[in-house]
């Protein structure tokens, strides 16, 4: 990650504590007291994403799975639908059978 993203992201985030709107000024100049340097165009670019996203929402889905599917449509080219993510869900169905049918091996750990 660059500086200037995580000193972005670190803005956003003082923002949104303090329950301030977050908007480009706002991130650049709580960013230029902290004496970073970023490229003009990263305040901006957090500040649409704060538009679209909510922070608190972000904050809560940290590392959920729920987050792993769009980057793995996203990863394959950007062009897949959701029913093409339909047969990665059924994949993982059908490991976890196979994982399940593992276990009745005929003996258990204490015989």
């Amino acid at each position: 990650m660059l500086i200037g993203e995580l000193a972005c992201s670190y803005a956003c985030l003082a923002l949104y504590d303090d329950a301030i709107h977050v908007t480009a000024d706002k991130i650049a100049k709580l960013v230029k007291s902290a004496n970073v340097s970023v490229e003009s165009y990263w305040p901006s670019l957090f500040a649409k994403l704060v538009e679209k996203k909510n922070i608190a929402d972000l904050i809560m889905n940290v590392g959920s799975v729920g987050c792993a599917a769009p980057m793995a449509v996203a990863a394959s080219g950007g062009g897949a639908t959701p029913a093409a993510a339909a047969p990665l869900a059924e994949e993982k169905n059908q490991e976890e059978a196979k994982e399940e049918s593992d276990d009745d091996m005929g003996f258990s750990l204490f015989d």
